[in-house]
């Protein structure tokens, strides 16, 4: 089970990683502590505290030539970490 699914790169978040805090998409069943080794041996850091939220299906409907199509977005969950004072973790450096 792949628990850091994507990182959330927003202006939000973004002005936030200069404070060491970052935003990740994760497994809706992820733990705390899950996310924290995740985090820790994927960028190699030290996390100092890990928040979720769990975001809910919203329905959406779409009206097309053939009729309306209803149906749900993806439910997920986010976790905003703190990592220790110093320390970076570089999304660009691929790139």
């Amino acid at each position: 089970m792949d628990i850091l699914k994507q990182p959330l790169i927003t202006e939000k978040i973004s002005a936030m990683n200069e404070r060491g805090v970052y935003g990740f998409i994760v497994d809706k069943t992820a733990k705390k502590p899950e996310i924290k080794n995740a985090v820790e041996k994927t960028y190699g850091v030290k996390v100092v505290s890990v928040r979720t939220m769990r975001y809910a299906a919203k329905r959406k409907t779409r009206y097309t030539k053939t009729g309306i199509v209803s149906g749900f977005t993806n439910a997920f969950k986010k976790a905003i970490v703190q990592v220790a004072d110093g320390e970076v973790i570089d999304f660009y450096g691929e790139i």
